[in-house]
């Protein structure tokens, strides 16, 4: 199995690899269109802000090849909301691969909540293969300011300020808002599952 992670400007990238080579698999880090194109699986990985991000891809076309991929294709942090429709962090257009909006955390006055989120959080009713044998309520890591709200493409939910969108599924796109890669026995078998598909 040939599995690619693409290669752009995402901080990520290393531990998402480590993680892999944990479970036993190696992956290419590429932004090579030929590369992607012929990869069975490819990783969509992300740390930092959305219209850099866009930019980046954009100007290589990476955003067109990746919106037209047909293989199981899997968004991570950044990298998912980058595969939604638009984007309030920097009023960014994103790859509309899922038809949602990404809205910033508004905490309540005296709530005691953060903006970002940062630890571990519960994930639930996980829905698709992607979650087949991760018990309900598992704990994830997140590390976000942004989120997806629930909707059709949801399948995995998870409550901070409100209830949105940790997974998101259509197609053959995959995406979670948590970090599989530093999410412990929970986030290999997420991993291990993707592969699977």
């Amino acid at each position: 199995m040939k599995l690619v992670i693409i290669k752009y400007n995402a901080g990520n990238i290393q531990s998402v690899r480590y993680a892999l080579e944990r479970i036993g698999v190696a992956a290419e880090v590429t932004d090579n269109h030929e590369e992607i194109a012929a990869a069975d699986k490819v990783i969509f990985p992300g740390v930092g802000e959305a219209s850099t991000a866009m930019q980046y891809l954009r100007e290589r076309k990476l955003d067109v090849l990746i919106a037209g991929l047909k293989q199981p294709v899997l968004g991570i942090c950044l990298g998912m909301q980058l595969m939604c429709k638009h984007s309030e962090e920097n009023n960014t257009d994103c790859l509309n691969i899922f038809d949602e909006e990404v809205k910033l955390f508004l905490p309540k006055k005296g709530d005691g909540l953060k903006v970002p989120q940062i630890g571990w959080n519960t994930i639930r009713a996980l829905q698709t293969p992607l979650f087949e044998s991760v018990p309900e309520n598992s704990y994830c890591y997140f590390v976000h300011g942004y989120y997806a709200a629930t909707g059709e493409h949801t399948i995995a939910t998870t409550d901070y300020v409100q209830p949105y969108s940790s997974a998101l599924h259509r197609d053959n796109f995959y995406g979670v808002q948590f970090h599989p890669e530093k999410s412990a026995e929970a986030g290999e078998k997420i991993l291990a599952n993707f592969l699977k598909i």
